[in-house]
């Protein structure tokens, strides 16, 4: 009887968790950010315990883990309109590689060691770190690889969503009010923009 019920718990749990999944619209697992991988290990520890405890009710399980899938969604909505927010949970994307120069003191401040950015070269198909012109560690520990070729310029944004990047303004060695009079000039503002990055002494845009 108890083989029977740890059986048919772990079949429910399973169908439950495909269905929270789908629900949340989840990415495969090693694009998973930091918030969607506590949302995962605290769903599978509550599965795992509902299925030991075979003499509890199962809607202890159920409900918190529709609680933390209700927590996933209103979160994701709202890191859609706040960048902070966003940053603040997931972090932001570190340049380990600037213009073909590793840079020491991100990859100190990330712990990442050159051991971590060789393994993740070959795995990007790169032989040599001096092929490399850019080098992001994306918020899910990805590393997003740039080779070097003519035209070796990378375009950072400098809006997203409405919000300026001060910190590529200042790479590029422009300003705040050098980039609100470049819209201007061209009949913008930061609410109708949701990308936009500099390259080649040219902005481009693309609208809300």
């Amino acid at each position: 009887m108890d083989l029977l019920v740890v059986m048919s718990r772990t079949i429910f749990f399973y169908f439950l968790i495909l269905i929270c999944y789908r629900v949340m619209g989840k990415r495969e697992i090693a694009q998973l950010s930091v918030s969607d991988l506590t949302i995962s290990i605290l769903i599978a520890e509550l599965v795992a315990i509902s299925i030991e405890n075979k003499d509890e009710s199962t809607f202890l399980t159920i409900l918190p883990i529709l609680l933390l899938v209700f927590l996933e969604i209103l979160l994701a909505f709202i890191q859609l309109k706040c960048n902070g927010l966003r940053r603040l949970v997931d972090g932001k994307p570190s340049m380990i590689i600037d213009n073909g120069k590793l840079n020491i003191k991100e990859m100190v401040r990330q712990r990442y060691s050159v051991d971590d950015l060789v393994l993740a070269l070959r795995t990007n198909k790169v032989k040599n770190i001096k092929d490399v012109d850019y080098a992001i560690l994306e918020t899910d520990g990805s590393l997003s690889v740039f080779k070097k070729s003519v035209d070796s310029s990378y375009p950072l944004p400098i809006i997203v969503d409405g919000k300026i990047d001060e910190n590529v303004l200042k790479k590029y060695h422009k300003s705040k009010e050098w980039l609100i009079k470049k819209l201007e000039e061209n009949n913008l503002t930061l609410k109708t923009i949701l990308y936009a990055f500099y390259k080649g002494n040219t902005m481009y845009v693309v609208r809300k």
